[in-house]
């Protein structure tokens, strides 16, 4: 039991001394036996103050400390960092809320949120008597890292890394790597196409020593944790040799009985089973789409590069962190969700593809294209959808597009359906373009979207426009592209091999998105990019950057400290029940047999102190090291008393 303690209850520059009476909360705490030093401070964490109790705790020899103050997330590192400089163990000191939990709860009744601080502060006392001196666990770390997703995100980070020095395992489950952003010929604000880009970085990772990339790859599996990774890859065979001859391959694509729709286009084309997107497409190698290939040898007759001999293989790596850049798809609409399924409704990634692939005229289904409708937020803001958040590139994507096309055809005229354009930043330039150019923009409610009609074979968007006083107005369309949102990657399992918790939105969720912003509840692993949510090619960028940073700095010293707030077990009175094993969401506990029975075993190094399986144990044999019984039921004593 601690006998000399430390309080220091902070004004917070009136943030809680506006609503609690910290005086009175001081001198109350200095009546409790033990409570060596009580005051008040107006800034807790300022310099001054943390001097002042780093010397106390010298000086007077405190032997545990509470600091009531702001929320623990912000300042609970700080005060640590305090204790431990002063020769106190970071684990004697116990945090305090009375900021969000009181001052800021209460502001309504003060004498009230007085008495509820001089209670949070009495429990937080009675818990430092009975805190322990723990100590951070070490383990090794491997100094490697393995990047999940070779779009520009995942390559970015890869090279990032690899010029840090750090071996880098580059895991891409597709054949070849780019992403969304190799099917774009064009990118906004900038002369640079999406291909180039691609090529760019390709280029890079490639002569990069540091940098092993994998294709057509799966993680399967995950065992170990932060520092010590052990991952199962499934590498799928592209049933083409490395040295592939042009010509032979061409006549091989030629005569392939088998096609089906071209993802690469979005389905508007269609493709061979032997094939490879485009040029400058990386690896350089073609490969057979094995889910349609029939086997049926033709290609064989004419291509001396084509072996089905390849067998898939599955690779053991081990690493010291995970950062998973599995990017997004489209959204798809549902059938008739704004004409979805007429003949001349596309989606703006099909339209990109579209024209792209037109050269003089702008031709659809063998039909010239001069009245274009835009409809926004399909898939996004959904009033009654899945989909309730806006995928903020949508707006700048389908104006830039707008404006390359009457760039492109002089002649086409482009109709803007939104519920309210959001070009932040400096895209607003390209909004400002697009309205100088002569693009009429319409805007309806949200629970009032545009109507799409067929009516003796036209079709025809009509809308109630909120800009004109709801006056209804329609407009013949040759062509409707809905403005698709953005979602996660679907057909992926790398959420439930990794145990990456997921948002309402179903992206990837980061602990914090401002103080821990691409750190998720699993140690080690980390996410960038728009697997994370929606995001921009120079914001995905950005977050790559991040998580590197985050990752490098994890396996860079070759050892890490994890926090000793950890589950243990009592040998003596544990029976082995399982439930704790059914309970641990962090498959941190398992079985072992020790002195002729079986008894439960935790992990050290994957346990985060949950506590999950505490109430689960029926002969509790579980404790928590931090918040054990003892220093519960104190605190529960204090409240009562």
């Amino acid at each position: 039991m601690k006998h000399k303690i430390g309080v220091y209850i902070c004004h917070c520059g009136g943030n809680i001394s506006d609503y609690v009476d910290v005086k009175r909360v001081a001198e109350e705490m200095a009546k409790i036996e033990g409570v060596e030093i009580s005051v008040d401070t107006i800034f807790a964490c300022a310099d001054s103050s943390q001097k002042q109790i780093a010397n106390d705790i010298k000086e007077k020899g405190i032997d545990g400390i509470v600091v009531a103050s702001c929320s623990p997330k912000l300042h609970y590192p700080t005060f640590s960092s305090v204790a431990e400089h002063a020769g106190l163990n970071k684990y004697n000191y116990v945090h305090a809320n009375i900021r969000e939990q009181c001052s800021w709860a209460h502001s309504d009744n003060k004498p009230k949120a007085t008495e509820k601080a001089i209670q949070i502060v009495k429990a937080a006392i009675a818990r430092v008597k009975e805190s322990e001196a723990l100590e951070t666990i070490e383990v090794d770390s491997q100094k490697i890292i393995a990047v999940i997703g070779a779009g520009v995100a995942g390559m970015r980070a890869a090279d990032e890394l690899a010029d840090l020095g750090i071996k880098v395992y580059l895991i891409e489950r597709e054949f070849f790597v780019g992403g969304r952003i190799a099917q774009l010929d064009y990118l906004c604000s900038t002369t640079e196409t999406g291909k180039e880009l691609v090529t760019r970085l390709y280029e890079k990772i490639m002569d990069n020593p540091n940098i092993t990339l994998f294709t057509g790859a799966e993680v399967i599996e995950k065992k170990g944790s932060i520092g010590n990774f052990n991952l199962k890859v499934k590498i799928t065979p592209r049933y083409i040799k490395n040295k592939c001859k042009k010509d032979e391959l061409l006549k091989a694509i030629e005569v392939c009985p088998v096609e089906v729709l071209d993802e690469f286009n979005f389905g508007i084309t269609k493709r061979k089973a032997i094939y490879k997107n485009f040029p400058s497409e990386y690896p350089q190698i073609p490969t057979i789409d094995s889910k349609n290939c029939t086997r049926c040898g033709e290609c064989e007759k004419v291509c001396s590069s084509i072996d089905f001999s390849q067998k898939e293989e599955v690779l053991d790596l081990s690493v010291g962190s995970i950062l998973v850049a599995t990017g997004f798809d489209p959204y798809t609409p549902k059938e008739n969700e704004f004409g979805w399924g007429i003949d001349n409704v596309v989606t703006l990634p099909q339209f990109r593809r579209i024209i792209n692939m037109c050269d003089d005229k702008l031709v659809y289904n063998g039909k010239k294209i001069k009245h274009i409708a835009y409809i926004y937020c399909v898939g996004s803001r959904q009033v009654d959808g899945e989909n309730k958040y806006c995928s903020r590139y949508c707006c700048t994507a389908t104006l830039y597009t707008s404006i390359l096309t009457k760039n492109k055809y002089k002649d086409v005229q482009s109709y803007h359906f939104t519920r309210g354009i959001r070009t932040y930043g400096k895209q607003e330039i390209v909004y400002d373009k697009s309205s100088r150019q002569g693009d009429i923009f319409l805007q309806s409610y949200e629970d009032e979207p545009p109507m799409i009609e067929q009516k003796k074979g036209k079709t025809i968007v009509k809308i109630n426009d909120i800009l004109t006083n709801k006056m209804e107005l329609e407009v013949e369309a040759d062509l409707v592209v809905l403005v698709t949102g953005i979602e996660p990657r679907k057909d992926t399992n790398i959420s439930e091999v990794l145990k990456i918790p997921k948002g309402r939105d179903k992206f990837y969720n980061e602990i914090h998105m401002k103080l821990r912003p691409v750190e998720t509840v699993i140690d080690g692993v980390t996410i960038a990019g728009a697997c994370q949510g929606p995001k921009n090619i120079m914001e995905s960028m950005n977050s790559a950057l991040s998580a590197a940073a985050k990752s490098y700095s994890i396996v860079n010293k070759g050892k890490l400290n994890l926090p000793p707030i950890i589950a243990v077990v009592n040998k003596e009175t544990c029976t082995w029940c399982n439930k704790c094993l059914d309970a641990c969401p962090y498959d941190a506990i398992s079985k072992i047999s020790e002195n002729g029975k079986d008894i439960a075993f935790v992990n050290e190094s994957v346990c985060k102190g949950c506590g999950m399986c505490l109430p689960v144990c029926e002969s509790d044999s579980l404790e928590l090291l931090g918040y054990t019984n003892h220093e519960i039921e104190n605190m529960i004593k204090a409240l009562v008393d």
